[in-house]
Order: C-alpha cells, then structure tokens, then sequence
C-alpha cells in the first residue's frame, strides 16, 4: 500500500515584516495565497526512513534527515510512538529555492501522506501543530487557499477570495537561501525604525471581491530589496515582465521566482512567452490561484 498527496506552491501577496525578534525570527503579516504548481509525495511502507526525489532541481534536494519531508514523518512517529520506517517519494514541479515554500509544502504532504499511511487518525489541530514546528510556511501548505499568517507566519486565518486569479512564475537560474535574504533585510534595516507588520485592509478586499486591478495595486514584499540586493539581475525579469503587461510584479517571498499577475489566461500566455523570450529568466509557468491544500489523492 502506498499513499500519494499533492500540494500547491504558493505566493505572497502581501509580506510585511517586522525588526528581528530575540529569537532570531521576525513578525510577519504574511498573506498567503495558493497557486496551482503542485509537488507529490508518495509514501510506501520500508524497513527504514529512506527519501528520493525527482524532478527539475531534485539534485538540489537533501535526501537525508533535513529534509523537511524526513522531518515530517519523524516528528509524527515521535508524536504516535511508532518508528518511522517509510520510503518519501517527491515529485518535484514547485521550483526549488524558488521562494515558493516547496521544501514546507513537501513536508505538509509527508505529514499528510504517513499519517493516512499509518492510520494514526490525527486531527486537524494536531497535524497544525506539527507543522508550526516544522516550520512557518508548513501550515499553510496543509491548509491552502488563502489565509493570513501572523506571529512567524504559522498562525493562520482563512481569508475569502471572491474568484480565480491569474499568475505567471517566472523561475531564475540559481537559488536564494531563505536565511540568507531575512539576514540582507537585517543589514538593509540597520538604525531604521522598522514598523510593526499589518495586514493591508485595501488588499485583503482586493482579494475578496476578486479584483485583479484592485489586488495589483496592493501586492508588496517587504523582503524584496534584501532579495534584489544579493540577486540583482532579478529586476531584469521584474521589468520584463512588467514591459509585457502584467498588472503587477513582485518577487515571491524571498525569491528569487518572480511571480506577475496578469487579467485573464490570455495575458497569462502572453507575458509568459515574452517573460522566456527575454532572456532574463531559465523559464516561465502559468497558473491560478487559489487551490487546494495538501490533498490524498
């Protein structure tokens, strides 16, 4: 018997972030919203913890006990007092280091995936509460298609969204480390007064009534600047994407994919194709958003 559960990539709307905590982790007000770029994660019964990984930038991917996916298992196992022997599969599509949360979302679905495997009957809560200690972007890969996350970004409310939204990805040729940017935004940030992080109300309503213009006008990213500082070559494909017509670009959480909201599928192709004829990025991807959380297949 094995189990297979899909997970969406996602992007940032809005991410406010606040002066470093003393623990190292920033305040957020982080509004996430769920993009149809799915990663799978199958899990098989085995003598041992054992992962392996394919897709494009799978030889990016740790394959040991890092990996957020082994964390997963290990930490339901711990919780239910069973060992965690199972083989993780990944199917990767959500680029990697791309500032879409891959790594949390493989770790929403292993959790997912082990305790239909194993039967554990875990609640809802629970699996939550598992995945704030995985990491801050763990929960919402579980939960899906738009919330606003406080304190690390872990505390999740759902948000209504009144209608599909149109995106393109545009994925860059390296990586960014995640730490790496929050470290450039503490550089960046040095003597300022760094504001507490609050929702943007224009944008939350933007969301609901499905406007693309209204949301356009609204999308910010604090961590953009740290990110465009150590990837500079990002505001090439910002511009690029924007000169083809998208309503709005901005880099996805702390990059280096870029994401562009565009109007309709349509514009979607379009500013795709301009985005890979441009020669500022290694590819594009279209999708809608909102989509589904961690689900079995």
């Amino acid at each position: 018997m094995s189990v297979t559960v899909r997970v969406p990539a996602k992007v940032n709307v809005q991410l406010a972030v606040g002066a470093a905590r003393a623990d190292g982790f920033h305040d957020l007000a982080n509004v996430f919203l769920a993009v149809g770029l799915h990663d799978e994660v199958t899990a098989t019964p085995a003598d041992e913890l054992r992962i392996t990984c394919e897709g494009p930038g799978a030889d990016q991917v740790p394959l040991d006990r890092t990996n957020l996916a082994a964390r997963a298992a290990l930490a339901l196992a711990e919780r239910y007092g069973r060992d965690a022997r199972v083989h993780l599969h990944i199917a990767k599509d959500i680029p990697v280091a791309g500032g879409m949360a891959g790594g949390s979302a493989d770790g929403a679905a292993a959790l997912l995936a082990c305790d239909t495997l194993w039967g554990t009957g875990a609640s809802r809560d629970e699996l939550l509460d598992i995945c704030a200690e995985l990491g801050s972007d763990v929960p919402f890969s579980l939960v899906g298609g738009a919330a606003l996350g406080t304190g690390r970004g872990e505390k999740l409310t759902s948000l209504e969204v009144g209608g599909a939204f149109h995106w393109v990805f545009a994925t860059a040729g390296r990586g960014l480390s995640t730490p790496a940017v929050f470290r450039e935004f503490d550089r960046l940030g040095e003597g300022l007064d760094i504001p507490e992080p609050v929702a943007s109300e224009a944008l939350l309503d933007a969301l609901a009534a499905g406007d693309p213009d209204a949301l356009a006008a609204t999308v910010s990213n604090d961590l953009q600047p740290a990110a465009l500082s150590l990837f500079p070559e990002l505001a090439d494909t910002l511009a690029a994407g924007r000169g083809a017509g998208a309503l709005a670009g901005l880099v996805s959480g702390s990059g280096p994919t870029t994401a562009f909201l565009v109007r309709d599928a349509g514009e979607a192709e379009k500013v795709a194709g301009a985005l890979r004829a441009s020669g500022t990025c290694r590819t594009a991807r279209v999708a809608t958003a909102p989509a589904a959380g961690a689900t079995v297949l």
